[in-house]
This record gives structure tokens, C-alpha cells and sequence, in this order.
């Protein structure tokens, strides 16, 4: 059975500017341009009448579209990095997403995940790579940043026993709502008031 996890995808104008951080590190392999995500929730090898359980339980979600931007980028493994990737902007709607996607996971009989959600997207993984020189190729890329864009929609990804990076087969697709948007004061005000007589 593959791996299985929940992601949010990278649009394309986005994942342009995130390959041009590519090169520059001695060391890194680097993630394919269709291989970007944002991992929400990852789920592992789970048998079939787990995943089924899975797809049917996120096909319930509702909720609205996720407006971010991709800012700044970093590395995992502070004195021995062993990846780099691209941050996210604060967005209390996707914390809100993924808080419900790992109520799911642990209903239906999940461990809790063990790592606290950092949204990012993993731009390479480091083999060998100094700390020296992870530390000046961050330094020339601090300023990165995308505009703003929607994700209309969370996918559940699959990946086969590899060294990590991809490549990723979409299993399923869940479209988030359009996002609403609250009447302003204004336009309260216009609406017809009922009348009591």
C-alpha cells in the first residue's frame, strides 16, 4: 500500500518562483517542480478499508478556500541540516484545516501526529551538505516571496517507498467552498428592516 498523506498543491506561477531557488547548494537534491506541496496531515501506509474510512471522512469537510503566500525560506536540522524549504504565511484557515484532517486521523484510530504543523514547502533534501554553506545560500534568499494565492482545494497524495521528494499520485481531490465574504456595515444597513405592524 502506498503512503498516504493530505496536501494542499502549489499553483503553477508559484512553483515557477520557487524553482528559481533551486541551485547554489552544494549537496542538495532538489525537489521536482510538480512535486511542491504543503503537507497537512501525514498519514502513512494504512490498509485499504482504512483509506476508504479516510476519503470518506475528508469528503465531508466545509470549509472555505485558503488565501497565503509563500515567504522566507529555512532548513530542518539546525547543526546537520538536512532540508530546505519555503515558508508559509500565517493563515488561521489552514491551522483550522489541518486541526480538523488530524481529528479525523485520530478517530478513526490514527496516532496523533508527533510533530507540531509548520506549513512549508520542502524545496530539497541535503545529504552532505555543510552547515556553512546551507547557512550563506539562506542568506541570499531571505527576501523570497510569492503573492498571495488561493488553494481551492486539499488532496490526498500518495508516494511509493523512495528516498523522499516524489513523484506524488493525486488519489483524491476535495474542493473547498468559495469564501464568503460578511455583509459590510454598510450594506447591512440598506437591507429591508420587517416591519411589526
Amino acid at each position: 500500500m502506498p503512503r498516504l498523506f493530505t496536501a494542499l498543491e502549489i499553483p503553477r506561477n508559484a512553483a515557477m518562483s520557487l524553482s528559481l531557488l533551486r541551485g547554489g547548494l552544494p549537496g542538495a537534491r532538489w525537489i521536482d517542480v510538480e512535486n511542491y506541496h504543503i503537507t497537512l496531515r501525514f498519514i502513512g501506509d494504512v490498509d485499504g478499508r482504512t483509506a476508504d474510512e479516510i476519503v470518506e471522512r475528508l469528503d465531508r469537510i466545509d470549509r472555505p478556500e485558503l488565501q497565503f503566500r509563500l515567504e522566507g525560506i529555512g532548513s530542518f536540522g539546525s547543526k546537520k541540516p538536512h532540508s530546505v524549504w519555503a515558508g508559509v504565511s500565517q493563515s488561521p484557515e489552514m491551522y483550522a484545516l489541518q486541526g480538523e484532517i488530524e481529528r479525523i486521523c485520530q478517530r478513526i484510530g490514527l496516532p496523533p501526529d508527533p510533530r507540531k504543523f509548520m506549513p512549508h514547502v520542502t524545496l530539497a533534501r541535503l545529504k552532505s551538505s555543510r552547515l556553512d554553506d546551507v547557512v550563506q545560500y539562506l542568506a541570499g534568499r531571505g527576501n523570497f516571496h510569492t503573492s498571495t494565492f488561493t488553494a481551492p482545494r486539499f488532496v490526498l497524495l500518495s508516494s511509493r517507498e523512495s528516498v523522499g521528494g516524489g513523484p506524488y499520485l493525486t488519489e483524491e481531490v476535495f474542493p473547498l467552498h468559495e469564501a464568503r465574504s460578511a455583509p459590510s456595515a454598510s450594506s447591512r444597513l440598506l437591507q429591508p428592516v420587517k416591519s411589526l405592524v
